[in-house]
């Protein structure tokens, strides 16, 4: 069993770097200060780090309430032997920063990752039509690009404003005020949490791509009254044309309920991979 809430000094997580990505945020209010924290240059190096055990846990994005799916960590579940152990959704603040003493008049693009590009799309549009927009791995990478590249602007949190020594022009400039990220909590593979009376459970589904094989599916959930939270699909990487789902679902699996559940899953799924069940974390912090 596995109980996050004991880290300790020489626990060590790894998240999306550098230092002053949001998955940084979600990973220092999930675990507090006093774990050694590695940053990652990628998702796939988060994912890495855990499944060889250089790290006891590993934070990544999921999704966006504004963007969606984080298609990149979907396809590390796929590939992955990882086992979600718990959720952190993290309000998202988006800052137009610069270096210090910066003309604003002098920017010639506008640095960031793709998401926070998309989720600042109408304040970009009203403000900085027609500057060069930059994709970044993360947003502290961009800060880290308009640190030390002149005419350079960047849309990152206040943390990577402090890190990287930046001005804050313009604050909370996303579309959609109530904008925020999911994260999940990596550890390695078979680790399992206790049933909290608040839990969430996360599988992944292939099916025969035959007709009425979706319906198939669902209908154990309606069965049992069983709530949904979400529903995708990605390309299952396997034949051609044929897809994986994504489920998330209320409960625990080892709750009385879900067993019924899955016996009755396995009856109508091809393969089925349990990628965690672990407490649910519905509003953000």
């Amino acid at each position: 069993m596995t109980d996050i809430s004991n880290s300790t000094k020489d626990t060590k997580v790894a998240y999306l770097g550098p230092a002053g990505t949001y998955t940084q945020l979600a990973a220092l209010r999930q675990f507090g200060d006093e774990c050694i924290y590695v940053d990652c240059s990628s998702i796939d190096d988060v994912f890495a780090a855990v499944e060889n055990n250089s790290t006891h846990y590993g934070v990544v994005p999921v999704e966006n309430s504004t963007e969606g799916a984080i298609n990149n960590t979907q396809d590390c579940l796929i590939d992955s032997n990882v086992t979600i152990v718990a959720e952190k959704v993290v309000s998202i603040e988006h800052n137009f920063l610069v270096r210090k003493n910066s003309d604003a008049a002098n920017i010639d693009s506008i640095a960031s990752h793709k998401q926070s590009l998309a989720q600042c799309r109408k304040w970009l549009s009203a403000n900085y039509s027609g500057v060069k927009q930059v994709e970044c791995a993360s947003n502290a990478e961009a800060a880290k690009l308009a640190q030390s590249t002149q005419g350079v602007a960047a849309i990152a949190g206040e943390m990577a404003a402090r890190i990287y020594d930046l001005e804050i022009l313009d604050s909370k400039i996303q579309d959609q005020k109530n904008n925020s990220t999911r994260f999940l909590i990596l550890a390695s593979k078979n680790t399992e949490t206790e049933p909290s009376g608040n839990d969430k459970t996360s599988l992944l589904l292939y099916t025969e791509n035959k007709p009425g094989s979706l319906f198939r599916l669902l209908q154990p959930f309606e069965e049992l009254q069983i709530s949904l939270s979400k529903i995708e699909t990605r390309p299952s990487k396997k034949e051609a044309w044929e897809y994986v789902f994504f489920i998330d679902f209320e409960g625990h699996v080892k709750d009385d309920n879900i067993a019924v559940l899955f016996e009755r899953l396995y009856s109508s799924a091809v393969e089925i991979k349990v990628l965690g069940s672990y407490p649910s974390r519905r509003h953000s912090d």
